[in-house]
């Protein structure tokens, strides 16, 4: 166990520091690893427990899976291109990858159980897969989709094959909104429009700038020394390490899921949206253009992040972010 450095002078920031604390010593968390800035940069940092069996204390150092809080780089990345020209948020997608134009949207089963399938009443954008209102989901949280998915053979996303993203839409694009794989194809157009993988553009354009030295969708030795597992919890309320369910040598790199990074590393990216899409040395990585979507809600009026329920959903009960508030999603994260 870590003690908070610096102290947190802020009540807020004390109040929280013992809450986590309590939790690890308890067993309600694993370990926690905890970062705060303010304009001029950290302010408060703190870790408890340890990030795998037997490992080191968890720490700021400590490497994380992590998973859909790769989806909001992956955007900008995307916007990135968009004010470059090389992307077109309203142009049909298919024009660039080509694989998309093949999509169906789901009806229902015939009584032999095969999907019944029609082509979409409107092209695909990556507008539609920036705000998720393509109608994209996920199987593990789609009885529909798990179901066409067997039907259809496609291998499951934890497989990293590019096939796995051939799932079809649960409605047409712009009818409705729902989480999935939209970000993923996202990170497949910025490989076409770019001409090199997404990791690769990252890297230049985006980690690199930044300072992420320790994010990237593959693990040196060195990082895999510092990899956290990720925890389930059991029926019981203890936790149980598990592997997490991203092939790091899979055939595309997941822009919706597939990151490696530190706390102190997202921190970092962060701080990119909150300053006007300036790094901390003041370089512009995304333009007031960009910035503006970013921060604006494109989809209105969402009750919540998900429709999952306890009994179809094998990962997730029901859960609303921030009861009582007005929610939307702008071109990368929840507003």
């Amino acid at each position: 166990m870590s003690s908070p450095s610096p102290a947190p002078n802020d009540a807020a920031l004390a109040r929280f520091a013992r809450a986590a604390e309590e939790a690890v010593a308890e067993g309600r968390l694993p370990f926690v690893v905890a970062m705060a800035s303010d304009r001029t940069g950290p302010i408060f940092e703190a870790a408890y427990g340890t990030a795998a069996p037997g490992g080191p204390p968890a720490g700021p150092e400590t490497v994380l899976w992590l998973a859909s809080m790769t989806k909001a780089i992956t955007s900008a990345a995307a916007l990135q291109l968009v004010e470059r020209g090389k992307l077109d948020l309203d142009a049909p997608a298919a024009r660039l990858l080509p694989e998309l134009g093949a999509i169906s949207v789901l009806e229902g089963f015939e009584p032999d159980g095969l999907p019944r399938l029609r082509p979409p009443r409107l092209p695909l954008t990556l507008r539609h897969l920036l705000t998720h209102t393509a109608g994209f989901g996920y199987d593990m949280w789609s009885p529909a989709l798990a179901r066409a998915q067997a039907a259809l053979g496609l291998p499951p996303l934890s497989s990293g094959k590019r096939q796995a993203l051939h799932l079809p839409l649960l409605f047409d694009p712009g009818e409705g909104w729902c989480y999935g794989i939209n970000t993923d194809w996202v990170g497949l157009l910025i490989e076409a429009a770019a001409g090199m993988r997404l990791g690769a553009w990252l890297d230049a354009h985006l980690l690199g700038p930044l300072g992420m030295r320790d994010t990237g969708f593959r693990l040196s030795p060195e990082r895999r020394a510092r990899l956290a597992r990720l925890h389930v919890r059991r029926p019981g309320g203890d936790f149980v390490p598990i592997a997490a369910p991203v092939a790091e040598e899979g055939e595309f790199e997941r822009g919706g899921g597939g990151l490696y990074g530190t706390v102190r590393d997202y921190l970092a990216f962060i701080r990119l949206i909150l300053d006007e899409g300036r790094t901390a040395a003041g370089e512009r990585l995304l333009g007031p253009a960009s910035m503006e979507v970013l921060r604006k809600s494109a989809v209105r009026g969402m009750a919540g992040i998900g429709r999952f329920d306890r009994a179809t959903a094998n990962r997730s009960h029901a859960f609303e972010f921030f009861p009582g508030l007005r929610k939307g999603w702008s071109l990368a994260f929840l507003v």
